[in-house]
């Protein structure tokens, strides 16, 4: 029998219905007003929810229905136009990896170092739930006949690893120098002086590759997160252009390539928009710069009439990010814009 009764409680009071047939199930829908809808057989009774996967979500519907995903094996609400587990929010993050150090140089001029790779992102976090956090040290610029040193990866628990930047390829005059190292961002090759010595390939989504060295005067320079690195040319090439986030309250960029060595110039050419590191020159200064720290930023390459060291890569960063007040623990908590901000420049835990 279907039909509808209309049952009205005493001032202060209640309505109870008692099924005859606990075996059945009973459905009661209340209308849209003010009211509690209680169901429960005993003092030790409970609420029973819709239960179902994820493919059958109601097809419309709507804000504040509540259901249990057996898919997921979450409590879930639909609010903000969407479905999200109640035990859960969602945050923005973004996972910068350690700089590749740019490369040694004997009589010529090296490499620029990749930039750490750059994942951004959003992610739904459990609450409760710790996420180890990781923070990538910048490679080292290499001391021999050898490329820079790769950064290291920086990870966000199980949501997110970006790779280290790509060390810059060496130079020696006279004798075969090297293609820049693969990484998040690829570093540049080192001077040639003959043929061609290839960037480092950079990794797909995090970055790009290094510069390509056919120039007998200079380096190329490291690739970033947002830009190839520059080919060599006789003032050193520079490295590539990194990309602005504004997930800390304020735009930055992050991720720029290390500029490769000039074998002619008074410096080298100059670091990506990032933290790239400006590289150094065989008639002036020397040394390459070092990328900027907790940006990702590769190290400049080195260039010399003697033997001189390439700089390092410049270390990551993690930044969390989600709206409203204070929920997570970890990292140093600010506030921006109605979002709280969860940054860390050094390893540690994030608490959702």
């Amino acid at each position: 029998m279907a039909g509808s009764i209309k049952l009205n409680a005493p001032l202060g009071g209640s309505v109870t219905l008692n099924a005859v047939d606990t075996a059945s199930n009973f459905v009661m829908t209340v209308p849209a007003a003010a009211g509690i809808l209680i169901n429960a057989d005993s003092a030790t009774g409970a609420v029973q929810l819709p239960v179902g996967t994820t493919g059958q979500r109601p097809a419309s519907p709507a804000t504040g229905q509540t259901r249990y995903n057996s898919t997921t094996n979450q409590l879930e609400i639909y609010a903000s136009g969407a479905w999200g587990a109640i035990n859960a929010y969602t945050a923005t993050y973004l996972v910068v990896a350690g700089g590749g150090g740019g490369a040694y140089a004997t009589n010529s001029a090296g490499g620029g170092g990749g930039a750490g790779g750059l994942l951004t992102s959003t992610s739904a976090l459990t609450v409760g739930t710790s996420y180890p956090i990781t923070i990538g040290a910048g490679g080292a610029g290499s001391t021999g006949a050898s490329n820079g040193v790769n950064g290291s990866n920086s990870v966000f628990g199980s949501i997110a690893t970006s790779t280290g930047g790509g060390g810059g390829g060496y130079g020696v005059a006279g004798a075969s120098g090297s293609a820049g190292s693969a990484g998040g961002s690829g570093g540049g090759g080192g001077q040639c002086t003959s043929g061609t010595f290839a960037g480092g390939a950079g990794t797909s989504g995090q970055g790009f590759a290094g510069g390509n060295s056919t120039n007998t005067s200079g380096a190329s320079g490291g690739g970033g997160a947002g830009a190839v690195g520059g080919n060599s040319t006789a003032a050193g090439a520079v490295g590539g252009i990194g990309v602005a986030s504004s997930i800390s309250g304020t735009s930055t960029y992050y991720s720029g390539g290390g500029g490769g060595a000039s074998n002619t110039g008074s410096v080298g050419g100059a670091g990506g928009l990032g933290g790239g590191g400006r590289g150094g020159s065989y008639s002036g200064t020397t040394t390459g710069v070092a990328g900027t720290a907790n940006t990702g930023g590769g190290g400049g390459g080195s260039g010399s009439a003697g033997v001189v060291s390439g700089a390092a890569g410049g270390s990551g960063i993690v930044i969390i990010s989600y709206s409203g007040a204070q929920r997570g623990t970890g990292g140093t908590v600010t506030s921006s814009g109605g979002n709280t901000i969860h940054t860390f420049t050094t390893s540690g835990t994030f608490t959702a």
